[in-house]
């Protein structure tokens, strides 16, 4: 499935089926917690946090995109993201878009 940041798809005629999301809470775990309590005082990257969020967002795509199949689309455009923190230790994350479908061109 083609995934866009964009809000078309270049020479491709689409139909608009809905918005279509998929969200995750995740919590921090103590090693990481412990890691990145030893990070802030030397300064850097959390790596553990940076790992932690890329498998939510990685998560959250794998459900928009099942969304999306489920409404039988072939793309979803105009994709965005977003964080914030549910509770002490637990951040949402969530990545949303446009479900498309393909338009067959005409008389050619």
């Amino acid at each position: 499935m083609k995934l866009l940041s964009i809000n078309y798809i270049p020479g491709q005629e689409i139909e608009a089926l809905g918005m279509v999301k998929g969200t995750i809470v995740q919590t921090k775990n103590v090693g990481r917690d412990f890691m990145a309590g030893m990070k802030t005082l030397v300064g850097g990257e959390i790596t553990g946090y940076t790992q932690m969020l890329n498998e939510a967002r990685q998560i959250a795509i794998k459900r928009m995109v099942d969304e999306a199949k489920e409404l039988g689309a072939d793309a979803v455009i105009d994709i965005k993201y977003g964080s914030s923190q549910i509770m002490a230790g637990a951040a949402e994350v969530i990545a949303y878009g446009t479900a498309v479908k393909y338009i067959e061109k005409q008389g050619m």
